[in-house]
C-alpha cells in the first residue's frame, strides 16, 4: 500500500508542480485555447476546447465536458509525456459514423486544489466529524471545492460554451468524463446537475477518496450518496470501469458495491456500463487505449 500511496502523491505533486502553458497540438482536428479562463467560483485557469476536422458553425455539435484537460491532446507537453490521445480517438469513432458530432472541452486542473475540487462535496456531511475535520485539514487544503467547481462549469463555463460554439445545449448532447478523482467528480456532477448533464464517463474511479485513512469509511459515504441522488436512468447513461493494478487494484470491490447501487436504482445495460480491465494501471495510456468504449456508449449514433 505504501507504493500506491508514494505513487498517487507523486501524481498530485506533478499536477501542482505542472505550469506548462504550451498549447497543445492535435493530430487531428483544431485545439482553441481560452487561457486563464476567469470565474467566481474557482481559480481561473486554461480552457482547451478541441474542434473536429470541418468544424462547421451550420452544424450544431455535442458537448463531452473532460477533466485534467492538460492531459487529454498532446503528450509532448504533459508532465508524464503521457495522453488520452482525445483527439485522435474522437476522430476516428467520428469517421467511421460510431458516435454523433461532437466537440471536446479540456478544463485544467489547476494543480494544487485538484484533490479539493474533484472530491464530491455533499458525502463529506455522512461522515462524522472527526473524520470530516481531518479530511478536510490534511487533503482538501482547509476547504471542499467540488460545489464551487462544478457551478463554474454549469453557470459560467457552459453558458460560454454554447455561446461561442455551434452545440446542442440539451443535458441529452451534454456529457461529462474524468479519470481517477475525475471519475469521481464526473459522478458527482450527474448526480447534482441531472438537468445538464445526460451522461457520465468515470475511469479508474476513485472510490477510496483517499490514501490516508487507517479505517478508510469515505467509499461507504459516496455509496450512501449515490444511493441517495442518482439521476433517473430513463434519461441519463452511466459509464464506470477499473483496471486490476497499480492505484486501480483498489476499485473492484467498491466498484461491486456501488453496481449492486446502480441494479437497485433501475439501471440496466441500456444506461450503464461497468467494465474491468485485466492488468492495466492507472495511466493516461491505460485510459486512452479503452476511451472509444465510453464515448461509443454514450456518444453513438442511435
Amino acid at each position: 500500500m505504501s507504493k500506491l500511496i508514494v505513487a498517487f502523491i507523486c501524481t498530485f505533486i506533478m499536477f501542482a508542480a505542472e505550469s506548462i502553458a504550451q498549447i497543445p497540438v492535435p493530430v487531428k482536428g483544431t485545439i482553441v485555447r481560452h487561457e486563464m479562463f476567469a470565474s467566481a467560483f474557482v481559480d481561473a485557469r486554461n480552457i482547451d476546447v478541441w474542434l473536429p476536422e470541418n468544424y462547421d458553425v451550420n452544424k450544431k455539435y455535442a458537448v463531452l465536458y473532460m477533466h485534467d484537460g492538460q492531459m487529454l491532446y498532446d503528450a509532448a507537453i504533459t508532465w508524464n509525456k503521457q495522453e488520452w490521445q482525445v483527439d485522435e480517438i474522437v476522430s476516428q469513432l467520428l469517421s467511421q459514423n460510431q458516435i454523433i458530432d461532437c466537440i471536446v472541452v479540456g478544463i485544467w486542473n489547476n494543480g494544487v486544489y485538484r484533490h479539493s475540487e474533484y472530491f464530491p462535496q455533499t458525502p463529506i456531511s455522512y461522515l462524522s466529524k472527526d473524520v470530516q475535520d481531518t479530511l478536510i485539514k490534511n487533503e482538501l487544503q482547509q476547504q471542499p471545492r467540488s460545489d464551487a467547481y462544478l457551478k463554474f462549469l454549469v453557470t459560467e463555463l457552459k453558458p460560454f460554451i454554447d455561446k461561442t460554439y455551434s452545440t446542442y445545449t440539451d443535458k441529452n448532447h451534454t456529457m461529462i468524463a474524468g479519470s481517477s478523482m475525475g471519475g469521481l467528480i464526473s459522478m458527482y456532477a450527474i448526480c447534482e446537475y441531472p438537468e445538464v448533464f445526460g451522461g457520465a464517463a468515470c475511469l479508474s474511479t476513485h472510490w477510496p477518496g483517499s490514501l490516508q485513512a487507517p479505517e478508510n469509511v469515505i467509499p461507504l459515504a459516496f455509496q450512501d450518496y449515490l444511493s441517495k441522488h442518482l439521476p433517473s436512468p430513463d434519461s441519463h447513461k452511466i459509464y464506470f470501469d477499473f483496471g486490476t493494478t497499480t492505484l486501480d487494484q483498489l476499485y473492484e470491490p467498491h466498484q461491486i458495491k456501488v453496481d449492486s447501487i446502480m441494479k437497485q436504482k433501475g439501471y440496466t445495460e441500456k444506461n450503464w456500463m461497468t467494465r474491468k480491465f485485466e492488468g492495466e494501471p492507472h495511466t493516461e495510456q491505460a485510459w486512452s487505449k479503452r476511451l472509444h468504449i465510453p464515448l461509443t456508449f454514450l456518444l453513438g449514433q442511435e
